[in-house]
């Protein structure tokens, strides 16, 4: 969230909201001069009213993005179905791989050589929405879960605030086949290998 802040896009950050009232967000957001709101799961007995009482305090600041940053909750259907199309999120990990929880351990026991992270359309189908942006880093020698979520996080940082410049400038395209389209992007250039060959 953070790093959304100062990337300075070209977009009014209305509110940050929370359902952890300790989240060091709310303070980041409030020294901005961002609203901030709290709205605690622990008050809610049922998922699906923790869910419209997030929707509710959301559309007071009537947003035409959403965007989840850290935010561990599972939303119900209805929520997610309230904002397609403008709902984001950032997995840590090359959906559709790794998805859920403990990405890096699971990136870390498969043996992965590459992992990474993707910008996403929400879907009611967990981390399997129309995917924006990856970045790819190597798996190293050696690495443990919180060296390659390190390597992992420096990539999330980058890509994010490129994924909300894009649909900030109109430049996003949902197709019907649930694909994304991107005007004027240039293409990718060559391979990462990893390990890398030898020389």
């Amino acid at each position: 969230m953070a790093s959304l802040i100062a990337a300075k896009l070209p977009a009014q950050i209305c509110a940050v909201i929370s359902n952890d009232p300790a989240a060091k967000g709310l303070v980041t957001a409030a020294d901005h001069g961002i609203a901030t709101a709290v709205v605690d799961h622990r008050q809610y007995q049922q998922r699906a009213d923790f869910d419209a009482a997030l929707a509710q305090t959301i559309d007071v600041h009537r947003p035409d993005i959403v965007v989840l940053a850290g935010f561990m909750r599972v939303l119900t259907e209805d929520f997610v179905n309230r904002y397609r199309g403008r709902l984001i999120n950032i997995h840590p990990s090359l959906l559709p791989s790794f998805t859920g929880l403990h990405t890096h351990r699971q990136a870390l026991a498969a043996g992965a050589r590459i992992h990474g992270c993707t910008v996403h359309f929400v879907t009611p189908q967990l981390d399997h929405g129309p995917i924006i942006i990856q970045a790819a880093v190597p798996v190293l020698p050696g690495d443990d879960e919180d060296a390659l979520a390190a390597r992992v996080l420096t990539e999330e940082h980058r890509i994010y605030p490129q994924a909300l410049r894009w649909l900030c400038e109109d430049r996003i395209t949902l197709d019907v086949d649930g694909r994304v389209r991107i005007s004027n992007v240039r293409s990718a250039a060559g391979t990462l290998l990893s390990p890398p060959p030898d020389a």
